[in-house]
């Protein structure tokens, strides 16, 4: 077993699966939140904390309480969808129409710090195979662990355990877990999947692409399946 591990996870289905991944290979996980002021963080921090606490004594004990930190951007970003919650891309929209930019970026400088000061080796990201971001590729992770071990003076890894894998491919692989618990959403309704917007419309479709029952809750009580 190896010995510690910084997740860097939303409430979304790929980080929460990977969460109970990482607790069949390292001792101890410090699952990391970042807030950054967009519209569907708080909806994603319950699920984590719901998701953590549904799992089997034997993975919860491994994996710590979330950590929440804070790196505001909406001085950055201004009326982007995702701060007012306005023109959120719909089902229609390809995946390139959820682009944040620096996501990673921001992300993972805020947890590069808390490894160092917490002495952690690694930083884990649940990015699939599919992710078109530049911010996401192997050589820019490969990169940035290496700058920001310089800046801090700390030797860092980054992992994307998904990497080769798409969200079918996850959902299969974990669909002994409470992945109904997760959130995916980015335009919610009342702390539910509204099941109309993009990322719903991917969760949808992977979770039927797997042949699965989709037991997610929706806002809507009729949301139908849409083909990207």
């Amino acid at each position: 077993m190896k010995p510690a591990v910084c997740a860097l996870v939303s409430g979304g289905l790929d980080s929460c699966a990977m969460l109970a991944d990482l607790a069949r290979h390292y001792r101890r996980i410090h699952p990391v939140f970042v807030r950054e002021g967009l519209i569907w963080e708080a909806a994603e921090l319950r699920a984590l904390r719901r998701f953590r606490q549904a799992l089997p004594a034997a993975l919860r004990h491994v994996i710590a309480p979330p950590v929440v930190l804070a790196l505001p951007v909406r001085d950055l970003y201004g009326q982007h969808w995702s701060t007012t919650g306005r023109r959120t891309p719909s089902a229609a929209t390809p995946d390139q129409a959820v682009y944040l930019p620096g996501r990673n970026l921001l992300l993972l400088a805020k947890a590069a710090v808390f490894c160092a000061t917490h002495r952690i080796p690694v930083i884990a990201i649940g990015s699939l195979g599919h992710n078109p971001f530049p911010d996401a590729t192997p050589r820019f992770l490969r990169d940035f662990a290496r700058t920001a071990g310089a800046a801090l003076q700390h030797r860092l890894r980054i992992i994307a355990p998904f990497r080769r894998l798409t969200k079918m491919q996850v959902i299969r692989r974990h669909q002994q877990l409470p992945l109904h618990l997760t959130f995916s959403c980015i335009a919610p309704r009342a702390g539910r999947h509204c099941g109309r917007c993009n990322k719903c419309a991917e969760r949808q479709c992977a979770i039927a692409g797997a042949g699965l029952t989709d037991k997610t809750r929706y806002a809507t009580h009729a949301h139908r399946h849409h083909p990207h």
